[in-house]
């Protein structure tokens, strides 16, 4: 499976970006899919995951509420909504798939991920 992050870029505190992952393989509807993000300087953190159904989703505290995850397995995608974005949500996020471990909140719980896409939100 191959992912491709897409839609980071430039935002300013209150404001919304929508995040895309789009991946390669059939099998990738039958795979729980996160998104995770790192900042400067920081460890790379859980955003928020969801299963393969696309009915059971998970959220960091941290964006809970403002941030919307969703699947579309016709076509192989994943989608992160940001709204009321604040400066400490800048980083580079990831996309990532096949939750193997117990805890699809950890990283290393995740088989596959894309490359990053940048966010930036200025106060």
């Amino acid at each position: 499976v191959q992912l491709q992050a897409s839609g980071g870029g430039l935002a300013q505190a209150g404001g919304s970006l929508r995040l895309s992952c789009a991946a390669s393989g059939h099998s990738f509807r039958s795979y729980t899919a996160g998104w995770f993000r790192q900042g400067p300087g920081k460890d790379r953190e859980f955003v928020a995951y969801i299963r393969y159904g696309g009915g059971s989703t998970d959220y960091a505290d941290s964006v809970k509420g403002r941030f919307t995850i969703s699947r579309d397995n016709a076509k192989n995608t994943v989608h992160l909504l940001m709204n009321s974005l604040k400066p400490e949500d800048t980083a580079v996020y990831y996309c990532a798939a096949q939750c193997v471990g117990l805890d699809c909140r950890r990283p290393n719980s995740f088989s596959y991920w894309g490359q990053g896409t940048e966010v930036t939100v200025s106060s």
